[in-house]
């Protein structure tokens, strides 16, 4: 329910602020401070994006709980998103996204209600094999013309756009 309040209630701020800032500067400027929001902070999020990108690859290779990389990436998307989004509300969440300890503390009030059970990277721990993983058996190499099915050969005509 608090998901559909959301989606009539942001387009009706977005609408007022429109209204509001455009009656005070005019049409030009306020379609200019939209735009130039939405480049710059375009190039904010491919800037972060690429220091995000590298963090979550340096933890990988060392092996270290990946998700803090993960959760500033997941939001740099989200505030791409609000910045592509004409608006000033968006804009302004957007921009506030983009600023690293706003993101911290996000995430930390997020971890309130998230509780990890377990964390293990795949592949990277080996266990001994149990007894009944093990099939023992004997085997003898076939020989002869027994061997496999004789090969197969074309029963038609090659086009001349492949060679057999």
């Amino acid at each position: 329910m608090w998901l559909l309040a959301l989606f009539i209630a942001v387009p009706l701020i977005e609408i007022a602020l429109f209204i509001q800032i455009g009656g005070w500067l005019t049409l030009w400027p306020t379609l200019a401070i939209v735009v130039l929001t939405a480049l710059i902070g375009t190039a904010l999020v491919r800037q972060q994006g690429r220091q995000t990108l590298m963090d979550l690859r340096g933890a990988l290779a060392e092996l270290r709980d990946p998700s803090a990389p993960l959760a500033h990436g997941a939001l740099l998307l989200l505030a791409g998103a609000l910045l592509l989004t004409p608006g000033f509300l968006t804009d302004a969440v957007g921009l506030l996204l983009l600023v690293p300890p706003f993101r911290v503390a996000l995430m930390r009030q997020a971890a309130r209600h998230v509780q990890v059970t377990r964390f293990e990277m795949g592949g990277t721990r080996r266990y001994p094999a149990r007894p009944s993983d093990i099939i023992e058996g004997d085997y003898e190499e076939a020989q002869g013309e027994e061997s496999g099915p004789s090969p197969k050969r074309p029963t038609h005509r090659p086009s001349g756009w492949t060679r057999h």
